[in-house]
Parts: C-alpha cells; structure tokens; sequence
C-alpha cells in the first residue's frame, strides 16, 4: 500500500472551487485515494456564523459540519479519480442519510473529519463520515455526493 497523501492549504484549494468565508477544510491528514480521508477544520471565533448562531454562547451550525464532511469527500474523490478540478468540474453533495449531532462545536475547537468510501452506482458516490473534537464523536452522517460537469458561464 502507498503512503498516504497529506494537503496544505495550497493543495486544498487546487481541489475545492470553494473559498472564504465556505471553505471549511484548512488541512489533509491523510488520504487514502478510493479508501478514506482525515482533515481538519479549525474553529475560531471570527467564523461568519457565530454572530449569530448564538450571541453570548457560539456554536457550530450542524450544515455547516456536514458541509465539511462533503467538502472533505469531495477532496477524496477528486484525488481518487485523479482529477484537478476546473471551471467545468463540480462536485455536489445530492443527499444524506443517518445525520447525528453528539455534542456542540464551539470557537477553539479542532473539528477532525474522517470520511470513508463506502461505494459508487450510477455516478453517485456513497460516504460514511464523522467528525470529532479530541477523540470524541460530535457528529456522524452518510452522504452522497456527484462529481459532475457543468456549463461554466
């Protein structure tokens, strides 16, 4: 088996057509292509979100932790299909499944995603994914993704 490749931000976003203030992976760990993928999101207290979602008492939106755990797949697939994402290329998040939240994410914490490939049919990719903060569990979910092309415009 190879070594498992590592990302830096660089990386990253030669991968994702996300950028800030939705870019939520800020590090590959590891990536297994057709197996798995560890990646890390670092909460701070400057994420747009928590203004709002709650003033006095921040916590982490639960979209906003499965929007990582597909942005993460998405990474996973593209470097599995070995592809470099263009204007043409995106990879949509078509459906999940089994979504559980475990306890809050809150500024300061480090949000480790690790997303498991679970199988593909007919273009749509299936993931086991789970996320959490110093060895805990915060939140679990199956997704599925699609790696399509598109008119870019």
């Amino acid at each position: 088996m190879t070594e498992p490749l590592q990302l830096d931000m660089h990386a990253i976003l030669e991968r994702l057509p996300h950028r800030y203030p939705f870019l939520l992976i800020d590090r590959v760990l590891e990536c297994r292509p057709g197996h798995s993928i560890r990646a890390l999101k670092n909460v701070t207290y400057n994420e747009p979100y928590f203004p709002g979602h709650f003033p006095g008492r921040p916590v982490m939106p639960g979209v906003i932790i499965i929007e990582a755990m597909a942005q993460a797949a998405g990474i996973l697939c593209f470097i599995t299909a070995n592809v470099i994402p263009d204007a043409k290329t995106r990879f949509f998040f078509v459906g999940i499944d089994k979504a559980r939240f475990k306890r809050p994410v809150v500024p300061g914490d480090q949000l480790e995603i690790e997303v498991h490939f679970d199988r593909q049919l007919r273009g749509i990719a299936k993931f086991n994914c789970s996320a959490r903060v110093d060895g805990n569990v915060v939140a679990e979910a199956t997704i599925l993704c699609s790696m399509q092309s598109i008119d870019a415009k």
